[in-house]
């Protein structure tokens, strides 16, 4: 929501003085317009806070009923006038009409610039986003818990966060469950809408009036197919926020239902198992005990595919497709037969972690997964790969990287000549006299030749980054 008009007024050093308008401090500003203009609202969108100096009524008889009538039918957050730029306080007659049209009236000091209002207004707007950001990962992320009870616990949550009336309803129409009890109230004029939303498909979603509250429903599907629907009621429209956690309900609850349909009791749906890998969903946390016993024990290992291999993994091996790709959680060690059978394409398989460590492991597994992409596309291991920043360089990608890099070089006839030069260059940091020495070389000719792999090179030999990665490279080609 965007910041109020008393929250600007709070604000010490925008000096703001109310003149009225006591009774409407809760309005919300959403954008500040500063304009000149004896009729602005051709240009205004409602709920700016505009501010003005009266410049073009200096030398006239403006008309300031009718000006402050327009700006009251364009729903404007307020009028605030510039004081001690064209005149000294704020018209009377402004006062007057502001206060008959019951448009709030700001007066603004002389050492206030408008565009000091204009930043605290942004400011606002960006700290009114991140905590309403923050506030739905928070939901979001109990949300996700309350899947490990289950369905009804979802829709509980779900009707608590959004302070609304819930209902779930399996794929025949019938209410599975009501949060809170009277949400059932819905269900009659819900149940009309299901042969519209049956014969539109999976993706249609239907919005109706119920007991003077909106009721939005939108299927439950897996694939193709719609395993129930999800009723949510509420006084007035949803945020985006609101709408995120909408959808992430919507998410839960499928795969809730689709895992109710196949009978699998123990079995983490790919949802949790994604929030698990990300870090998103924590299972020591003390309501995660179901979750913790359908989990392979530590420590486990991360394994990320191009799709799932198994319909039915072996016990302890938990699969889940997802973005494109196939996340795989399993016991440590994980044989490379049960990797295989369970995973497709190139695959990469993390060091053994623990769950705190789940996010870490997923990063290991996605590298080992490049590399094993360059290589023959089976299974690659993180722990078989060279360590430390160099290591994660020395893989196929990071050799044709390094061979892109020096290939202006590499491309000369006198080539070697030209990169060892270069690595003697580097290694002595610049030093003209350590490096030709090192090369057995006469400075001068040292020189020549650095004067030629300048102009051969497209990057600057004087920027520190561009020297570092000319470095990696040569020791990944192990130029010596």
């Amino acid at each position: 929501m965007p910041p109020t008009l008393g929250a600007l007024l709070r604000t010490p050093r925008l000096r703001l003085r109310l003149l009225n308008g006591e009774d409407q401090l809760d309005r919300r500003v959403a954008w500040v317009a500063v304009s000149e203009l004896t009729d602005p609202t051709p240009y205004l969108a409602g709920g700016e806070l505009v501010l003005t100096t009266g410049v073009r009524w200096a030398d006239s008889d403006p008309d300031h009923r009718d000006y402050v009538r327009r700006l009251a039918e364009r729903r404007v957050a307020g009028l605030g006038f510039g004081v001690g730029v064209v005149l000294d306080e704020t018209p009377r007659p402004l006062r007057e009409a502001a206060a008959e049209f019951g448009v709030p009236l700001v007066e603004v000091a002389r050492e206030t610039p408008f565009i000091a209002v204009g930043k605290e207004v942004s400011r606002l707007l960006a700290k009114e986003e991140y905590e309403g950001l923050t506030r739905a990962f928070a939901a979001q992320r109990e949300l996700t818990r309350a899947a490990l009870s289950g369905a009804p616990e979802i829709v509980d949550r779900l009707a608590r966060d959004l302070g609304g009336r819930v209902l779930l309803l399996g794929e025949d129409g019938a209410v599975r469950h009501a949060a809170p009890p009277g949400a059932r109230r819905h269900a009659a004029v819900v149940a009309g809408e299901l042969p519209r939303l049956r014969e539109a498909g999976v993706r249609a979603s239907a919005s109706v009036e119920s007991s003077g509250e909106r009721v939005s429903v939108q299927p439950l599907a897996t694939g193709r197919r719609v395993r129930g629907y999800l009723a949510v009621g509420t006084a007035g429209p949803l945020g985006s926020d609101e709408r995120t956690l909408v959808n992430a309900a919507v998410s839960l609850l499928s795969l809730e239902l689709e895992r109710g349909g196949r009978g699998a009791s123990a079995q983490v749906g790919e949802g949790v198992l994604v929030a698990l890998l990300t870090g998103a969903l924590d299972p020591g946390h003390d309501g995660a005990a179901p979750l913790r016993a359908m989990l392979p024990d530590e420590p486990v290992v991360v394994g990320v595919g191009d799709a799932a291999g198994a319909t039915h993994p072996p016990e302890g091996v938990l699969v889940a497709e997802h973005e494109g790709r196939a996340l795989l959680l399993a016991g440590a060690p994980a044989p490379g037969g049960v990797i295989r059978e369970v995973l497709e394409g190139p695959i990469g398989v993390s060091e053994p972690v623990l769950y705190a460590d789940l996010d870490t492991g997923l990063a290991a597994a996605e590298h080992a997964r490049s590399v094993a992409r360059e290589g023959d596309g089976g299974v690659v291991r993180a722990g078989d790969l060279p360590g430390g920043l160099l290591g994660l360089a020395e893989t196929p990608v990071g050799v044709r990287m390094a061979e892109d890099l020096l290939a202006p070089l590499t491309g000369q006839r006198t080539g070697a000549e030209l990169l060892s030069s270069l690595r003697a260059y580097l290694a002595s940091s610049g030093r003209w006299d350590a490096a030709a020495e090192s090369l057995g070389i006469h400075r001068h000719t040292l020189r020549y030749r650095m004067t030629r792999i300048r102009d051969l090179l497209p990057g600057d030999l004087d920027d520190p980054d561009y020297r570092a990665e000319l470095w990696i490279a040569l020791r990944v080609l192990g130029v010596g």
